[in-house]
């Protein structure tokens, strides 16, 4: 299996479907092989029914887990990465707010072994905003890249770690995700920071990226919640590497 695309899903059922059909088309006009793995994250509409029904090639295959209840984004993500088996995957929010396309570069990469894992920016210098944020979106994302740096520690070079597509060594993803402790949608900054501390080439790519009016996070709201959670990351990172300088 060459990727595996992950869509975590809260509530989408107007968009899981268009998703998958958009993702699973994508691999036939690449010339690969993969498979389409969506985590619905204890919806309380269709979107499991939508994305069960979804129009996809015979060729690829489409898996449809679902939580009992809505556990948090990294924990949506932890259960599907889980299941992936493609020797890349791919981390897609739902709403395809970037072409599939423009993740075949870092794929390329990621597969000739140049990179371990790639991150879409949407303030990469040579990134086109198709339609942006609203302002206060924008400063929201900001004071969260700050307080990610001054409180957790996320390096600066680092510069959108919320983008929602990500690529990722399909063994590396795996190893990440099985020992990912933050289940909200900070989680990323916990994958990022061990996977610094291991050592793996991350990159950034500029994308394509056009705004999903229709989002499920509320960050600004969370402030609180969202403070503490980087706390909790900058003290499981100071355990982690406690123990990997402790001597046996």
């Amino acid at each position: 299996m060459d990727i595996s695309i992950v869509i975590p899903a809260l509530n989408e059922e107007r968009k899981i479907a268009p998703d998958i059909t958009t993702a699973a088309f994508f691999f036939g006009e690449a010339g690969l092989k993969g498979e389409v793995i969506v985590v619905d994250d204890g919806s309380t509409d269709h979107t499991f029914h939508n994305a069960l029904t979804a129009m996809v090639p015979e060729a690829v295959r489409r898996w449809v887990l679902r939580l009992d209840k809505n556990s948090g984004k990294g924990a949506a993500l932890q259960a599907g990465v889980r299941e992936t088996t493609g020797a890349v995957v791919l981390v897609a929010d739902s709403g395809t707010c970037i072409p599939y396309a423009d993740a075949l570069p870092a794929y390329a990469r990621i597969r000739a072994g140049e990179a371990d894992i790639a991150l879409a920016s949407r303030v990469h210098p040579d990134t086109v905003i198709c339609r942006n944020r609203p302002f206060a979106r924008r400063v929201v994302s900001r004071a969260f890249r700050g307080a990610a740096s001054l409180v957790a520690k996320l390096p600066k070079e680092i510069s959108d770690s919320q983008c929602g597509f990500k690529l990722y060594r399909g063994d590396v993803a795996r190893d990440l995700f099985a020992g990912l402790e933050t289940k909200g949608f900070v989680f990323e900054v916990e994958i990022l920071l061990k996977a610094k501390g291991l050592n793996l080439r991350i990159e950034e790519f500029p994308v394509h990226w056009s705004c999903d009016p229709d989002t499920r996070l509320r960050p600004g709201s969370q402030a609180i919640t969202v403070f503490k959670e980087l706390r909790r990351i900058r003290k499981i990172m100071r355990l982690d590497t406690g123990a990997s300088n402790a001597h046996p």
